[in-house]
């Protein structure tokens, strides 16, 4: 698949880059049309642990969430019926909630609700510790190579505990704040002298 976090910026322009930033040479890049396709292309070990970890995904969707593909991997995303303005980065795509992808070396969850929200990191952090599970994260991507390195169970709680209310309002919030930071930065840089 084609997504990787990206880390450098902050704010919701860093978060949901997650979707759009692709490291040729290091991920495989479907262009599946339908779930169904993609989850066809994975060799089966990769197929059985994508298709458990989907299953917990789409049993803690909150209501109106919807799944399908989105960047060249499994998305679930909030539809523009539900938040017309759609991703600020490409106002024509809905705005992520998720991702689950296969890539080159491992397999990635991609939570949304979690890199805009610290006190979230925290949580998932301490549940993967009292599971005596090793965390390998981005900054809202998790890493797996084996379905046992992740607590399904944590993986649910991670997805249900986050309301859609909750994810648009942070989002919509982060982006005004994103903003107002460019705007500050742009209005100290001293004006270009002409020559």
């Amino acid at each position: 698949m084609a997504i990787e976090a990206y880390g450098n910026r902050g704010g919701v322009e860093g978060a949901l880059r997650v979707y759009t930033v692709f490291h040729l040479g290091t991920q495989m890049i479907s262009k599946a049309a339908t779930v169904a396709e993609y989850m066809s292309e994975l060799p089966e070990d990769r197929r059985k642990a994508i298709d458990q970890v989907r299953k917990v995904i789409k049993k803690n969707l909150p209501k109106g969430v919807e799944e399908g593909m989105s960047y060249g991997a499994i998305g679930y995303y909030v539809p523009h019926k539900i938040y017309p303005a759609g991703y600020h980065c490409d106002p024509k795509q809905p705005l992520p909630f998720a991702g689950l992808a296969s890539q080159k070396g491992h397999m990635s969850l991609y939570l949304c609700t979690l890199y805009m929200n610290p006190e979230m990191e925290q949580w998932l952090r301490a549940q993967f510790a009292e599971n005596g599970k090793k965390l390998d994260m981005g900054k809202g991507c998790l890493r797996f190579k084996h379905l046992e390195d992740l607590p399904l169970d944590v993986v649910g709680e991670a997805v249900r505990r986050v309301p859609l209310e909750a994810l648009i309002a942070r989002y919509d919030e982060n982006v005004a704040q994103s903003k107002a930071r460019r705007k500050a930065k742009t209005a100290q840089k001293p004006a270009a002298k002409k020559k």
